[in-house]
């Protein structure tokens, strides 16, 4: 989906999992994976579920990086995912200027978490980790850095319904 009327998209979390991004955006294509310095991944944004989700948040430490996939949608599906991610209130929206691997620098946006939605004692559902894990994986992703997301501390979810759908996607 290259040219004009697409809109770009920085996946760190659960849509890395292509299957996962594509049931929210189904037009989405990878494009490129790509490294956000300054910023660190923390599983501390509350979510609906009660769970901690993913949030790149801007450390503006150098040393500090969350690695990526950059997709290309439509915009009617960048609507379409606004409000799966709660736009406006669970995340906000930024521009980031990014350098695929190519070596090309462009731009695009990233989902951060809204302050009022961060807690530091959050940890994410296991089949929410997978996810993030397994998209790392199908992209690509630096070893270590998946090696650091296997790491994460996770919990069961009780609820099997969330349990089977996301197993679904794995």
């Amino acid at each position: 989906m290259a040219g004009g009327g697409v809109v770009k998209v920085l996946a760190y979390g659960s849509n890395l999992l292509l299957a996962r991004m594509r049931g929210r955006a189904p037009s989405a294509e990878p494009v490129t994976t790509v490294r956000l310095p300054g910023y660190a991944l923390r599983f501390h944004k509350r979510g609906r579920d009660g769970s901690g989700k993913a949030d790149a948040f801007f450390t503006g430490r150098g040393q500090d990086v969350v690695c990526g996939v950059v997709y290309e949608l439509s915009p009617a599906d960048k609507a379409g995912l606004d409000l799966a991610e709660g736009l406006g209130r669970d995340y906000f929206e930024h521009p980031v200027e990014l350098t695929g691997g190519d070596g090309t620098g462009f731009h695009a946006s990233v989902y951060t978490a809204s302050p009022s939605m961060i807690d530091g004692r959050l940890v994410p559902f296991s089949w929410y980790k997978e996810m993030v894990v397994s998209g790392a994986r199908e992209h690509g992703l630096p070893a270590q850095y998946v090696a650091t997301l296997e790491s994460v501390e996770a919990r069961a979810d009780g609820d099997a319904e969330r349990v089977q759908a996301a197993s679904r996607l794995l």
